[in-house]
């Protein structure tokens, strides 16, 4: 049973229809505002209202998950009913990925078919069998995952925004962008079935009045700043690493929009560079915490802790054994329950990041509970061009070049000089390496060309990639302490322990 105000997840195919636009607009009609409602009055009875709701939404996921998803019916076989949390087996991608068709409720989903899908990239944001939006991720554990998300998992993620616009009191704040125009603009890695891409087109093609555009992380900072500057968002949404950029071009007076709200997401938001970007672009910058795996898990404070959505989401912080880590100290991983999404359920599941729960109430006055989070922290990297100008790169955009051209997801990307940049795979046989290192650089140097950047070296570091020392999670792009802008004059050399391939 679903819970109250939102409908239980219908496992019929919808029939395709060729007025799909106006056929979604009325059905996020009908459930939209009866979830925000819901929402809204179960945060506003208090925090043992909210704890209820989660814990009567765990118990129906796991009893849907055992009737309907074969793999968690023999995981949970021989455990009770009335099941605790710590009692459950906690799940890993790989295990998972493995036995996708097992792990999935609809016994209509086929990982062959989601391939098929996923391979056309002219139907990101659309309906796969007509009912589902499909995304996939790549990271460091090694291997893409794909995420299947159904109605009432996007009615949710959608609520979960529109409630923490209203709490985190934007409401002024989003009717003064109404009033400038309502254009909307999402700076994201749009080439592919990612999650932040493929959720802002649903939500634009369910919304065809709506003034909305994405602009792509892979185009050229002049000609990024230039078609920023003739759409004029007064909403701006990208990775903090993005906006970190973008603020520098305001500041500099190239990039000339006025928001009225900026959203981060994607990547680590530090409380300093929270309050830069903020002075930057002269408005209230909001920042959530989520994954391809649960849209929304957190968003951001004027503490500068992040306040768990305890409602839908249930969050662990833990050690390596995946015991609990107390309050107040930095854990190995974290586990997250979604407990919207029925038909891929997510339960402790290891996110992979690790976290601070805050031991005291929030000094911001939310009761849910908080945490901090140690998330990707990819340096920007800054390279110098023929004319000696600058040219600043931001890490998801490099990375994405190296996954899509090379199919690999652990390797590291390290720049020590201006002019030169090493590559690091998690490759024993050498001969593959060689080969995937041919195919990575070039594609690196197509794009370092199209960015202005024809004389930087691509080389290999024969090196594993390093993992960083406080967090022991990898950082896929580093620079490297003597590599900042003015610390080198001449050509990049080559370091001890890299390989003789090098591009130019």
């Amino acid at each position: 049973m679903a819970a109250p105000g939102i409908p239980p997840p219908d496992l019929r195919t919808e029939p395709a229809s060729a007025d799909r636009p106006a056929l979604e607009t009325s059905r996020r009609l009908a459930t939209w505002w009866p979830g925000i409602w819901q929402l809204w009055w179960e945060r506003m009875a208090g925090i043992d209202a909210i704890r209820e709701a989660g814990r009567r939404r765990f118990d129906e996921l796991v009893r849907h998950a055992r009737a309907h998803s074969p793999l968690y019916c023999e995981a949970y076989r021989g455990l009770p009913q009335d099941v605790r949390i710590d009692q459950l087996p906690v799940m890993t991608r790989s295990a998972l990925m493995a036995r996708f068709d097992d792990w999935v409720t609809d016994p209509g989903i086929h990982r062959r078919d989601i391939d098929r899908f996923l391979e056309d990239r002219a139907q990101v944001g659309e309906r796969f069998m007509g009912r589902y939006v499909v995304w996939k991720s790549s990271g460091t554990s090694g291997e893409s995952g794909i995420y299947v998300q159904d109605s009432l998992a996007l009615d949710v993620y959608d609520a979960l925004i529109a409630v923490q616009m209203s709490a985190a009191g934007m409401a002024a704040h989003c009717f003064a962008g109404i009033v400038k125009g309502g254009r909307a603009a999402l700076v994201a890695a749009t080439g592919d079935h990612f999650a932040s891409i493929a959720s802002w087109t649903r939500v634009v093609r369910a919304a065809p009045g709506l003034a909305a555009r994405g602009f792509s992380i892979m185009e050229p900072l002049d000609r990024l700043v230039t078609g920023l500057n003739a759409f004029a968002p007064v909403y701006l949404a990208s990775y903090p690493t993005m906006l970190t950029v973008l603020a520098d071009e305001r500041r500099a007076g190239r990039l000339r929009i006025d928001p009225s709200v900026v959203w981060s997401g994607g990547e680590y938001l530090a409380p300093a560079a929270h309050a830069d970007l903020e002075r930057a672009f002269e408005c209230p910058v909001v920042n959530e915490y989520g994954a391809s795996e649960c849209m929304s898990i957190a968003f951001g404070c004027p503490a500068g802790w992040l306040h768990v959505n305890a409602d839908w989401v249930i969050v662990e912080p833990v050690e390596a054994d995946h015991s609990p880590t107390p309050p107040g100290r930095p854990s190995h991983t974290m586990l997250v329950t979604n407990l919207a999404n029925r038909v891929q359920p997510v339960i402790r599941y290891d996110l992979g990041d690790a976290v601070t729960a805050n031991p005291e109430r929030c000094s911001c006055g939310n009761p849910l509970p908080a945490i901090r989070v140690v998330g990707r922290r990819d340096d920007v990297l800054s390279l110098t061009a023929r004319d000696g100008a600058a040219v600043r790169l931001i890490p998801l955009a490099l990375t994405t070049v190296i996954e899509e051209a090379a199919g690999v997801h652990r390797f590291q990307i390290v720049q020590r000089q201006v002019d030169a940049l090493a590559l690091r795979l998690d490759i024993d046989d050498p001969r593959r390496r060689s080969r995937v290192f041919g195919a990575a650089a070039a594609a690196l140097r197509r794009y370092l060309d199209a960015q202005g950047l024809p004389d930087i070296v691509v080389e290999l570091d024969v090196s594993p990639p390093v993992v960083d020392a406080n967090s022991g999670k990898l950082r896929q792009v580093v620079r490297e302490r003597d590599s900042r802008p003015g610390a080198f004059t001449g050509p990049a050399s080559r370091g001890r322990g890299r390989a003789r391939m090098r591009q130019r």
